[in-house]
């Protein structure tokens, strides 16, 4: 069976859009309402964020998040309670993003059995060392179908670029800026020089960038230099943010805001 990831990167050639979730945020039950809310509104990918304690990559707009959703009860082995059968409903790719310390308190095998046996398309795990996670994990994840994508950064070297990419299934994770994750208002010339040198490097598994990514104008940066982007702290922000609308009203403004409107509605 063909990954789902695999098959949006040959249905779609450009514009890709990823949306990061915490799963558990803003109540602990809106995780598959969210799901359903952003494939109505033409997401192609979401990324369910793993509340967790301590979470060193992320800015604090999803820190908070994660803190609010772990003060809800969210926990790993919830989230997979909860996304018991969401493939009745959910057709898009769904990656699971968190960090190492909840994966191993539940067992590797354990989570990726379950991440097979959910619908889980693919893992992101910033902090599983690419080395160890070749001598000890790389096989285990083929075995149960799961793919693992890896990040680089402004300051990984080209040597290693090209070896993180090898080791990646799906896409590579574009990292936009050696920092936390974050809203910034535009993408830098470093950053675009960044973005041209892995252009030029040819590599053969496709790059979604994310970190930073906020509003049309950097997506649409983001996408002539890759295949797509992924949105975070941004759509986390605008979750939380007070009103009366609803869940399914704030994802279709969102996503209206980030596409110009052209694909909102479509399944």
């Amino acid at each position: 069976m063909t990954n789902r990831i695999d098959q949006l990167f040959r249905d779609r050639d450009r514009e890709i859009l990823s949306i990061y979730i915490t799963a558990g945020y803003p109540e602990l039950n809106d995780t598959t309402r969210l799901l359903k809310a952003l494939q109505a509104h033409g997401a192609d990918m979401v990324e369910i964020g793993i509340p967790f304690s301590d979470p060193l990559a992320d800015g604090p707009v999803i820190q908070h998040s994660s803190q609010l959703a772990l003060q809800n009860g969210m926990s790993l082995d919830l989230l997979f309670r909860q996304l018991e059968g969401i493939r009745e409903h959910i057709s898009m790719p769904l990656i699971l993003m968190g960090y190492l310390n909840p994966v191993l308190q539940m067992g590797m095998e354990g989570f990726l059995s379950r991440c097979r046996d959910t619908g889980i398309d693919g893992v992101i795990i910033p902090d599983l060392p690419p080395d160890e996670y070749e001598t000890h994990y790389r096989e285990l994840f083929q075995s149960y179908g799961i793919y693992h994508s890896m990040l680089i950064t402004p300051h990984t070297s080209e040597e290693r670029i090209r070896r993180i990419a090898a080791l990646s299934d799906g896409f590579l994770y574009m990292v936009a800026a050696s920092s936390t994750t974050g809203t910034r208002d535009s993408v830098g010339d470093l950053q675009r020089q960044y973005f041209q040198r892995l252009k030029e490097m040819g590599l053969q598994v496709p790059g979604l960038i994310g970190f930073g990514i906020s509003n049309r104008l950097s997506f649409e940066i983001a996408c002539k230099y890759a295949r797509g982007a992924i949105i975070g702290s941004a759509f986390i922000k605008a979750l939380g943010a007070p009103g009366s609308r609803s869940l399914e009203e704030l994802v279709g403004t969102f996503i209206g805001e980030i596409r110009g409107d052209q694909l909102t509605g479509s399944g």
